[in-house]
């Protein structure tokens, strides 16, 4: 690919990319993706040392060349995200359950590629060249090759339970990021994000719906949609960064990214730890799903519950640690047992996909119990 001097240079790559990826324009259908804008809570930049000042509307307005070179990244960072989560679904849509849920997946996933479209045009309309070279770049990388920014978006989405868990969870995330976001000082990617909430909103409903769909079946045994659990929860755990962080210390100091309740939290406290302070809100938020699940789950059935967040961590102070899912710390031979135990294994995908065979395996959507 020659390089890129346009957005509609880019408008090309991004059509090479899909057909590169194996998506079908004709299951999109007259979709038509590009930039939308919301407004930001205020027109002044609402914490941090600019506190007060009115927000950044060009790279040229932004004081320092360290706060340009975050804002680069955090914008790169985001865009790589929503076009790798599409690579990781890609292969759901030749294997639908039903009608309902290949809309449902195609639209989660053109919604994703919009959302990519967006952190584009910012990069390649704000920075020059460099934001040209990080838009290509965007459209370079594969999740399916294990070269994505975020380990997390280079894990295996191999069949629907891990797209409804992956909805549910990961995209759980998602929303903490664009909300912090969505307080950012540079206006054009604080005005982006009401937008990609908004869509957002659908992919953490089919999330759950879809969870609901399978657990009211009775299909699929429960200790194999918690060992899905598992999986996605560590990997969402993750994505909110290191514990202690001096990347979010400067990115909140310099007003590029708030906190999820930055309206209503009051004085702040340590900048480095707001990675730690969004994980656990997280946390509380998704403990109340698994409840609502549980409430579907028969009598004589086994509990959903999270796992510690000790377990199965490959970012922060629990990184490639020996914690078991209840918290316990083991040797290095009963840990590799134990995530055999716990997370999906061969196995479990075989059993997964013999249920999968029967159509009524998740529920059809408007049919209860």
């Amino acid at each position: 690919m020659s390089r890129i001097d346009t957005f509609d240079d880019w408008v090309d790559y991004f059509h090479l990319w899909q057909q590169e990826i194996g998506v079908d324009p004709l299951l999109l259908g007259d979709y038509q993706f590009g930039v939308k804008y919301g407004d930001p809570p205020s027109n002044e930049i609402e914490f941090g040392s600019y506190k007060g000042d009115r927000r950044w509307e060009s790279v040229l307005d932004i004081p320092d060349q360290r706060i340009r070179d975050a804002l680069l990244h955090l914008i790169v960072y985001q865009g790589d995200t929503e076009f790798a989560s599409t690579e990781q679904q890609r292969l759901l849509l030749n294997s639908p359950p039903s009608h309902y849920d290949l809309q449902c997946a195609v639209r989660v996933m053109r919604e994703e590629m919009r959302h990519g479209w967006q952190m584009s045009h910012l990069l390649i309309k704000h920075f020059g060249r460099s934001g040209k070279l990080e838009a290509q770049k965007l459209l370079e990388r594969r999740a399916y090759q294990g070269t994505r920014l975020l380990g997390a978006f280079n894990q295996d989405v191999h069949d629907w339970l891990d797209f409804y868990c992956y909805t549910a969870l990961v995209d759980r995330d998602g929303k903490y990021q664009l909300t912090m976001l969505s307080r950012s000082g540079f206006k054009p990617l604080a005005a982006s994000m009401g937008p990609m909430l908004q869509e957002e909103a659908f992919h953490l409903l089919s999330g759950y719906t879809g969870l609901s769909r399978i657990i009211k079946a009775g299909q699929v045994p429960t200790p194999i949609i918690q060992k899905h659990i598992n999986k996605w929860y560590s990997v969402a755990l993750d994505l909110f960064g290191v514990d202690h962080s001096n990347s979010a210390h400067w990115f909140y100091v310099w007003g590029l990214k708030g906190r999820f309740d930055e309206s209503t939290a009051g004085p702040i406290g340590d900048p480095a730890e707001l990675n730690e302070l969004a994980r656990q809100q997280y946390h509380r938020e998704v403990q109340d799903i698994i409840h609502a699940l549980n409430q579907l789950v028969p009598d004589d059935g086994r509990p959903l519950s999270l796992p510690d967040h000790r377990f199965n961590r490959s970012v922060g102070v629990f990184a490639n640690q020996t914690y078991d899912t209840a918290g316990q710390l083991l040797s290095l031979e009963a840990y590799a047992r134990h995530r055999t135990e716990a997370l999906p294994s061969e196995k479990d995908k075989t059993a997964l996909a013999e249920v999968a065979d029967n159509p009524q395996w998740i529920l059809p959507v408007g049919v209860g119990k």
